[in-house]
């Protein structure tokens, strides 16, 4: 549980949501926290994975690594997600950008709930800023920080350069993911988010480890992006036609 933020702290100051993290609000978001863990615990338990493609690749990579840098796209967060935290056992460090703002405590606090890192810091700002605050937590506190290449805004399914640039920087792999599921709602939003809807099948896929050499121009990163792109769709492939051919996990 997050302890109460320090006066004069970015977390007493306005936010752009002229919200301030008063007593009350933050009983409130303690309460909550719990809640929604609960709900989100009784949906993975009520969806069915038959298997795992790859599960190794990702422990294989925390333990020649130490940190790695997870990638999945923005409307297939779940599954990917019950993946990762049960990599907890072999010593995968998760983390998450969270705002530093009070529209990001109820976050930090389920991040933190669910044995996650919350990195408080702003994707909203620059580009180069939440870069600093993905590379100071992986070298300095070895998280694997969770990214969404085509979040927070999109264009949905198209790699932005923030993943290739960090695994650049930080020397770390890119283990990207996906998922299919045999039942599934979208939801009207910009990324048309997946939901595996209760009592469905579905299958994980988990690629090779990507490492990103340094010394990048333009059309190297730009070339990256792409390969990125193609991987995570090849692995939704992966995974959609393991689940068709009716694959049960050993």
């Amino acid at each position: 549980m997050s302890e109460p933020p320090p006066t004069g702290s970015i977390y007493d100051r306005r936010t752009r949501s002229q919200r301030r993290l008063t007593p009350l609000r933050r009983t409130l978001y303690r309460l909550a926290a719990p809640l929604a863990i609960a709900g989100v615990r009784l949906w993975w338990r009520l969806v069915r994975v038959v298997a795992v493609s790859g599960a190794d690749r990702l422990e294989q990579a925390v333990a020649a690594h130490g940190a790695v840098i997870p990638v999945y796209w923005h409307a297939q967060q779940l599954l990917p997600l019950r993946q990762l935290l049960d990599g907890r056992r072999y010593g995968l460090k998760l983390g998450f950008l969270i705002s530093p703002s009070v529209d990001g405590e109820l976050p930090a606090l389920l991040v933190q709930r669910v044995g996650g890192v919350a990195i408080r810091g702003s994707s909203n700002n620059t580009g180069a800023r939440a870069l600093r605050d993905y590379y100071e937590a992986i070298v300095r506190e070895g998280v694997s920080p969770a990214l969404t290449p085509d979040g927070p805004r999109g264009p949905r399914r198209q790699c932005k350069a923030g993943p290739v640039l960090l695994a650049q920087l930080s020397g770390k792999p890119i283990v990207p993911m996906s998922y299919a599921a045999s039942r599934i709602w979208k939801f009207p939003t910009w990324d048309r988010h997946v939901l595996p809807l209760p009592f469905s099948r579905a299958v994980i896929a988990v690629g090779e480890p990507l490492m990103v050499p340094r010394g990048l121009d333009a059309a190297a990163l730009q070339r990256w992006q792409d390969r990125l792109t193609e991987t995570l769709e090849a692995l939704f492939e992966e995974a959609r036609a393991t689940l068709e051919s009716g694959a049960r996990r050993e």
